[in-house]
């Protein structure tokens, strides 16, 4: 049976909510964040050199990275569902909307959390560059849910599984206030009604409440 390691609050939610959707089997382990740092325990650390979540074991193979994760249970346990194929008239608009959460999304959520960590002044220009960049993400997101109800087009796929992390959990980390952005609120709370997602959160993180609003 799949083996999902999950981080509490971390994008190893992915995974959980990914099985949940397919209907596949699998164990979860849950860590805690160090209560100081609020990194990885060391028992990642012993499973991976990068000591990060998520972690899949399958039939001796050990897998990081929540994209190639998704990836490899969606063709390998899944039967390719939730992804659209090359004949599906959405395909470029998945692959894309796919890779924008680990290739845009995150990553500039991430660069404001650092500078938040750095303590650099709001009108220092590197942060002021990081917060123009966050913001114009998150009105292209917005722009995209005004004109489909999923990201890669009308149907849900992994491309959404992908996306809501940053959009949601990652707000422990970087509040955000997401009024300016009334598509992204809706999306959130029509994801916060799928039975699989809700089971995927109660028993990923059974103590957070999902921040969909």
């Amino acid at each position: 049976m799949l083996k999902i390691h999950h981080l509490g609050h971390a994008q190893s939610e992915r995974i959980v909510w990914l099985c949940e959707e397919l209907g596949v089997p699998y164990e979860l382990r849950r860590y805690q964040r160090d209560s100081v740092t609020n990194l990885s325990p060391p028992e990642l650390k012993e499973l991976h050199p990068l000591g990060a979540a998520p972690l899949v074991e399958d039939d001796g193979l050990l897998l990081a990275e929540s994209a190639a994760i998704v990836e490899y249970i969606i063709v390998k346990h899944g039967e390719g569902r939730l992804r659209l194929g090359p004949d599906h008239p959405d395909y470029a608009a998945y692959l894309y909307w796919f890779h924008f959460a680990n290739g845009n999304l995150q990553p500039a959520m991430g660069r404001m959390l650092w500078m938040n960590q750095a303590g650099l002044a709001p009108e220092h220009p590197v942060r002021a560059a990081m917060r123009g960049r966050l913001e114009r993400v998150l009105s292209f997101v917005e722009a995209r849910l005004g004109e489909a109800a999923c990201l890669a087009g009308r149907e849900f796929t992994a491309a959404d599984i992908m996306t809501v992390f940053s959009l949601s959990t990652m707000r422990l980390f970087l509040p955000l206030d997401l009024g300016p952005y009334p598509n992204i609120r809706a999306y959130l709370q029509r994801i916060g009604e799928r039975p699989a997602y809700r089971r995927a959160m109660a028993k990923s993180d059974p103590d957070l409440t999902p921040l969909l609003t």
